[in-house]
């Protein structure tokens, strides 16, 4: 399969753990353990450039962790890396994320020097209250000082990150934190419902959260409004203006083909799933990635496809699948049943609601082959 991949690199460091977060990252205790990570990626691209360095490479992606307090020059480093091993398109969308505490003129200066041309914003709430329950280093002037420092620096697609459902928020606060997104110009907003995770610091906390039909309310109340402000909804919880959509996400979304680098990060290459084990030290110590089985099937791109506003569409799945016609007749054929406020169903695609999106899981469970 020669289709053009993406390329996702975790940087697992945060300077504090905020306590709704399930992702893994660890505080850095040594001085050279930026250092070390960053011989490590670099070994790692070296090894996985010999197998797909001729492939097209179209997207690049920094998460985290918090790739910000890696610093700008090592993550440009490793971008250097990257195209010294890959053939990466000479459009290729390259983003990392950033919290807003931690950057300034000079360091997206230095990311647009280097090839990066997209920012992903940590900012979860324009709220000062919510964003101290949420742990977070930033206010909001932080975060509108930032986003017009990576402007200033000629880096023109910044999404931001906005969460919903929080403790102690309502349709107003929500509000104001979707017109703050709309005042600073965002291109791209992703709006997470907040999950508690079991072993967070939120898990052990009370916490006055919505109730189920508060937190529906505010997902439904924030497609309507970022729609007004010009955010057209294209996953069950992301938005964009026009050609901004995450170029990157969408390769996940439409079961591409990606590599992950760092510890806990996933790969899907040549059919099969893989991941590197939640162990920093073991992915300094050059440990092999754990494999996950086959990946691809029907069930799984019907599942991702149907995260999308776009749906599942008979010609793809009959380009796709040799079966392809008939295994979207089968999702078709389980679509009959349900409310038309949830799905939309005709010969040639299937797509939910926003209604629909809320209760995605159970509609998956009942159309999707077991």
């Amino acid at each position: 399969m020669n289709k053009p991949f993406s390329l996702y690199i975790h940087i697992p460091f945060c300077k504090s753990k905020c306590p709704y977060c399930d992702f893994y990252s660890a505080r850095p205790e040594e001085d050279d353990v930026f250092d070390r990570y960053l011989a490590a990626l670099c070994a790692r691209l070296a090894v996985y450039g010999e197998k797909y360095g001729e492939r097209l490479l179209h997207t690049v992606y920094f998460g985290g962790g918090t790739p910000s307090v890696f610093g700008a020059k090592r993550l440009c480093r490793v971008l250097e890396k990257v195209k010294e091993q890959f053939n990466v398109a000479e459009n290729a969308e390259i983003t990392t994320e950033c919290n807003p505490a931690d950057v300034d003129v000079s360091f997206f200066e230095t990311l647009k020097r280097g090839g990066f041309n997209r920012i992903s914003m940590g900012m979860q709430s324009a709220n000062e209250a919510e964003l101290k329950i949420l742990g977070r280093r930033h206010t909001a002037e932080t975060v509108r000082e930032a986003v017009e420092a990576a402007r200033e620096a000629s880096i023109d697609n910044v999404s931001v990150d906005l969460m919903l459902g929080l403790p102690n928020s309502n349709l107003e606060t929500l509000k104001s934190s979707i017109d703050f997104c709309a005042a600073l110009e965002a291109d791209h907003v992703s709006a997470y419902i907040l999950k508690i995770e079991p072993g967070t610091p939120f898990a052990k906390q009370e916490l006055n959260l919505p109730d189920e039909d508060g937190t529906a309310d505010q997902y439904l109340f924030a497609v309507n409004e970022l729609k007004k402000h010009g955010y057209a909804q294209y996953e069950i919880s992301n938005f964009a203006r026009p050609g901004k959509e995450s170029r990157h996400n969408l390769q996940y979304w439409r079961c591409g083909e990606y590599l992950g680098l760092g510890p806990a990060a996933h790969s899907f290459m040549e059919g099969r799933r893989f991941y590197f084990p939640r162990d920093l030290e073991g992915f300094l110590n050059g440990n092999v990635p754990t494999d996950d089985g086959a990946g691809g099937g029907f069930s799984e791109f019907a599942m991702l496809s149907l995260r999308l506003t776009e749906g599942l569409q008979r010609k793809i799945c009959e380009t796709r699948f040799e079966n392809g016609g008939a295994l979207f007749d089968g999702v078709l054929e389980g679509c009959k049943h349900l409310p038309k406020n949830l799905i939309h169903a005709d010969y040639e695609r299937i797509s939910l609601t926003a209604e629909g999106f809320l209760v995605s899981n159970a509609i998956l469970a009942e159309i999707l082959p077991g």
